[in-house]
């Protein structure tokens, strides 16, 4: 069965990186896992989903643990030379999705031949719209997430070479915030500025200003980015428009500093404005918090991957989002980095992760459900959860 698995969860993800879906729009790969599961007589969980699987292993009134591979891909145009390159047009697995997702089928497989022996349950989520964040509220809504007392996810590391593992205690990745700003000034010819009030140099000056806060508003030690991704403004050359948008996104680990950040927005592009006789107004959209492993379960995924035989690592603390960090904050758990080797980095159009690091994770996968399992049934889980 290993070697067959092997190229099965590789000819998984081959098909699956073919036929990419962006969030929320999932429905033919929902098709295909669903179908998959079933060839393999997986119990498939009757939530209310519009998109996404959630499978479950295992009987009895054991403990309950999940695991979660995310789905969905991004509007980018492949480039990468490979012979199971997208079919849809400005569509790609560009952050390796289809790797996650046949991770987690190869691990469900290999639970399923376990079954009969496991000391509980493994549910495993095959979860839509990671990209836009909202996924996992949506599992957690439709009860994915109901009596679950550990849940482990990963992500491929293409930085990392093959046969590495990486996570750590504690904030892993970084809250995900949006940002809008509406500068209004007054419209008029770019002959006679002087007649008007210029939302162009208002705009410029806020996103300067910005640039003040992670090093002059909180203390050094914070990791905090501020970034303005967008300028709108305008539509000809000889006319100075009436108002400018702006929006750009805030991550930080720390909650209290995420916490002050739009009221230290806001008192800088109030203070900029005023000095330039424009007004400024902030709308602000906050995303999944940072991502906060649990000490206990980080320590336990690390022996897991060393007696596996992984090459175990301390993560770097990332800037970027993941929204797995909300089922963090209903239910202990945590989210690794499996090494995949890719030339071109997350969201490049060549990115191209090692599949020969997609079965071994799925192995790692199904030994670490057993031995949270194990433990789980051993030790009260209310010792557990709040270690």
């Amino acid at each position: 069965m290993p070697c067959q698995l092997a190229d099965q969860v590789v000819a998984y993800r081959r098909e699956l990186h073919q036929h990419p879906e962006l969030s929320n729009q999932e429905f033919a790969t929902t098709e295909r896992i669903t179908r998959w599961l079933q060839q393999a007589d997986i119990r498939i969980l009757p939530l209310a989903l519009t998109t996404g699987v959630v499978a479950e292993i295992g009987s009895g009134d054991g403990p309950l643990i999940a695991l979660r591979g995310d789905i969905d891909a991004l509007p980018i145009a492949e480039l990468a030379d490979v012979p199971f390159a997208s079919r849809h047009p400005g569509v790609m697995h560009a952050c390796g999705h289809d790797f996650h997702t046949a991770v987690m089928l190869g691990a469900a497989r290999l639970l399923k031949a376990r079954e009969s022996s496991l000391p509980g349950r493994v549910r495993i989520f095959f979860q839509p719209a990671e990209e836009t964040c909202d996924g996992a509220q949506q599992l957690i809504d439709a009860g994915a997430l109901d009596d679950v007392a550990a849940v482990f996810g990963l992500h491929n590391a293409p930085e990392l070479p093959t046969g590495t593992f990486a996570t750590r205690a504690g904030p892993f990745y970084a809250n995900v915030d949006r940002f809008q700003i509406r500068i209004t000034g007054k419209g008029a010819h770019a002959a006679k500025p002087e007649q008007g009030v210029d939302s162009i140099v208002t705009a410029s000056h806020i996103v300067s200003a910005l640039q003040t806060l992670p090093s002059r508003s909180f203390s050094s030690l914070e990791a905090v980015v501020v970034s303005v991704t967008r300028i709108e403004g305008g539509n000809t050359w000889n006319v100075l428009p009436q108002t400018v948008e702006l929006e750009g996104t805030v991550r930080t680990h720390n909650g209290d500093v995420r916490r002050q950040v739009p009221d230290k927005i806001r008192q800088v592009i109030d203070g900029v404005a005023a000095s330039l006789g424009a007004q400024a107004e902030l709308s602000w959209h906050p995303g999944p918090p940072a991502l906060i492993n649990h000490a206990r379960w980080a320590a336990f995924s690390q022996t897991v991957a060393k007696e596996f035989g992984y090459r175990v690592e301390e993560a770097e603390l990332q800037m970027g989002g993941e929204d797995f960090a909300i089922y963090l904050h209903h239910v202990p758990g945590v989210f690794v980095s499996i090494g995949s080797a890719s030339e071109f980095g997350l969201h490049h159009p060549r990115f191209a992760p090692d599949e020969q690091a997609i079965f071994p994770a799925a192995q790692y996968f199904e030994r670490l459900a057993e031995r949270a399992l194990q433990q789980l049934a051993d030790v009260p889980q209310q010792a557990v959860s709040h270690a």
